[in-house]
């Protein structure tokens, strides 16, 4: 497997109908060499919003991740498959996996039948500051200059990334998740949502790992717009397990939540 060397516009390349080339925008802070689960997350919610057959009555409502192995940046195959299909509920699976490689990352997700106009909405104001009156901080230091942490902006309402406890960041995208082709809302948030646990974290980076084996996502409405906001806190036991959780928005209000599961230890 090669470091990618090329500057990004985009997350990924399409190199075909459901075959992708991670860029280094996909880069997270652990490896030079694996991706940010927030990029390979999008990928799949794409996948089970545009699947063949995809029924337009129904929105995705829960989406569960299981990173089962580091994500390379390395080309990527994507498939999806219908679990279950009722006439108010279904139940869609997408994996993805390297060339020649196994399962890296599957993703379940949950999608329920709607019909707009049916009942009155019953949805909170904003609550939280918007990104305009936020302010930007520094990343948590790394070793190479491009990545994730470059292809994200971030701005903080409340605490940062090199602050300890709990956090409010709203986050947006600079690049594209694929080149030339739109990115929707939803893919917006979930390129961000993996982020609650590293702008929340309570141990130092520095010293310690944190491995999110999953990450579950609940929205109760339609994301709109270019920000997500995470609304995060970060607790752990002192036996290694811990759990980020974030209230996700975005400018007109609360969307839903994100839980990611922590494994912790202390770096060699």
């Amino acid at each position: 497997m090669s470091e990618p060397t090329s500057t990004a516009e985009a997350f990924f390349e399409r190199l075909a109908e459901d075959r992708f080339l991670p860029t280094v925008s996909t880069r997270g802070p652990w490896s030079p060499l694996t991706q940010h689960a927030g990029p390979p997350a999008a990928l799949l919610g794409r996948a089970v919003q545009d699947r063949a057959g995809a029924r337009e009555d129904m929105r995705l409502a829960r989406i569960t991740f299981d990173i089962l192995r580091p994500v390379p940046i390395s080309p990527l195959t994507v498939e999806t498959r219908l679990l279950r299909q009722g006439r108010s509920v279904e139940l869609v699976q997408a994996s993805v996996r390297p060339d020649g490689g196994e399962e890296v990352m599957r993703a379940t997700a949950l999608r329920i039948r709607t019909e707009p106009g049916l009942l009155p909405p019953v949805t909170a104001a904003p609550s939280l500051p918007g990104p305009d009156t936020a302010r930007e901080e520094p990343f948590y230091p790394v070793p190479w200059d491009a990545g994730y942490h470059t292809a994200m902006e971030c701005r903080f309402v409340a605490g940062s990334f090199l602050d300890r406890g709990p956090a409010t960041c709203w986050m947006r995208m600079r690049v594209p998740l694929v080149a030339g082709e739109k990115t929707t809302p939803l893919e917006r948030v979930l390129v961000a949502a993996d982020s609650g646990n590293g702008v929340s974290n309570v141990l130092d980076f520095g010293s310690h790992v944190f491995v999110n084996p999953d990450l579950t996502v609940h929205l109760h409405r339609v994301p709109a717009g270019e920000w997500v906001c995470l609304d995060a806190v970060t607790t752990v036991d002192d036996a290694g397990l811990g759990m980020a959780e974030a209230a996700v928005h975005d400018e007109q209000g609360r969307i839903g939540r994100s839980v990611q599961s922590l494994f912790v230890a202390q770096r060699d």
